[in-house]
C-alpha cells in the first residue's frame, strides 16, 4: 500500500512538473541553460583530469604503450558521464519485481497459525479455510491387532488415538491433509496415536524401538504430533519397499509441509515417516516445561 501511494505521489508531481514548463517556458528556458551551463564546466573539469591523468601516466611508464589505458579511460568516463541514465535504467528494470515482493501478501488461514504459507490455492488451505473439520469414524480395532503389528509394532495396540486429546490446530491440519489425501490421491489415512503420556514415553524409549526422546521431550505429550499410515485391504502400510506405500508417505510429507507441519520422514537421524508435528508450538511447549520443571 505505501509503494502504490509513493508512486501515485510522484507521477503527481512529474505531472504538475511539466504544466509548469508548459505555461511558463521562461522557466523551463533558464532551468535549461543552468543544465547545460553546469554540464560544460563539468565536462572542462572532466577532460581536464583526464588530460591530468594522462600526462601523469606518460610520466610513470613512458615506453609502454598507453592505448589499452586510454580505452579504458574512455570507458570509465562514459559510465560516469551517464551513469544517471544507466542509474535509472537499472530502476526502471527492478522496480515491477521489487513491487511484486512489498505487495506480495501472506495467506493465513482460520484455525492455521503455524508457518506460514506463500500460496493459498491448495486444496488443504482451502479446507482449513472453510468449515471445521470433523474426524472420520475410526476403522474396526483388528485393522491394530494384526499379527503383523503384535510381532513388530505391539506399542500401537495400546496408542491413544482420540481426536479431541489432540490439538486442535494440528487436528484441523491433519484432518485436511486426510481428506486431499483421500480425495485427490486415492490414500485413506488413519490415525496411529495422538496424545502420549509422559510415562508412556518414558516406556517406549526404555524398550528402545519405539522412540529415542524421553518424558516431556517428545511432542505427542503436548497433543502436538500424531502419528499417522495409509490403509489398504484393511491392513495398515508401512513397507517403503513398495511403491504404493513409498508414494503415499511421500504424499503425506509434500501436504504436511504445505500445512505447515514438520514430517518426521524429513529428519536425518531417524526416519520417522508416519509423524507430523507443530515444530514451533512444540519447541515453546517444551522450553515451558523445561522451567516448570526446573523450579521444582
Amino acid at each position: 500500500m505505501v509503494v502504490v501511494v509513493v508512486g501515485v505521489i510522484a507521477v503527481l508531481l512529474a505531472f504538475a512538473g511539466a504544466c509548469a514548463l508548459l505555461l511558463f517556458p521562461e522557466v523551463g528556458e533558464r532551468m535549461g541553460a543552468r543544465l547545460a551551463d553546469r554540464r560544460a564546466r563539468r565536462r572542462e573539469r572532466r577532460q581536464m583530469a583526464h588530460t591530468r591523468r594522462m600526462a601523469e601516466a606518460a610520466e610513470r611508464a613512458p615506453s609502454q604503450p598507453g592505448g589499452m589505458r586510454e580505452d579504458l579511460d574512455g570507458i570509465l568516463d562514459t559510465l560516469k558521464r551517464q551513469r544517471w541514465l544507466l542509474a535509472g535504467a537499472l530502476l526502471i528494470l527492478l522496480l515491477p519485481s521489487l513491487l511484486i515482493l512489498l505487495v506480495r501478501r501472506t495467506v493465513v488461514l482460520d484455525d492455521f497459525q503455524g508457518q506460514d504459507m506463500a500460496e493459498s490455492n491448495s486444496l488443504v488451505a482451502q479446507l482449513l479455510r472453510g468449515e471445521r473439520l470433523t474426524p472420520p469414524p475410526p476403522p474396526p480395532p483388528e485393522v491394530f491387532t494384526t499379527e503383523e503389528i503384535r510381532r513388530t509394532r505391539p506399542e500401537i495396540m495400546t496408542a491413544d488415538r482420540r481426536w479431541d486429546s489432540i490439538d486442535a490446530g494440528l487436528q484441523q491440519r491433519v484432518l485436511a491433509i486426510f481428506e486431499v489425501m483421500r480425495r485427490q490421491h486415492g490414500y485413506e489415512m488413519v490415525l496411529i496415536e495422538g496424545y502420549r503420556s509422559p510415562e508412556r514415553q518414558a516406556e517406549l524409549m526404555s524398550g528402545g524401538k519405539a522412540t529415542r526422546a524421553g518424558a516431556w521431550q517428545s511432542c505427542h505429550q503436548y497433543g502436538l504430533a500424531i502419528d499417522a499410515a495409509p490403509i489398504r485391504d484393511g491392513r495398515l502400510q508401512w513397507d517403503m519397499g513398495d511403491a504404493w506405500t513409498r508414494k503415499g508417505y511421500m504424499l503425506y510429507g509434500e501436504l504436511a509441509a504445505q500445512a505447515g507441519l514438520e514430517w518426521g520422514g524429513g529428519w536425518r537421524s531417524i526416519k520417522d515417516y508416519v509423524h507430523v508435528e507443530m515444530a514451533a508450538a512444540c519447541r515453546s511447549a517444551r522450553a515451558a516445561k523445561r522451567a516448570e520443571l526446573a523450579q521444582g
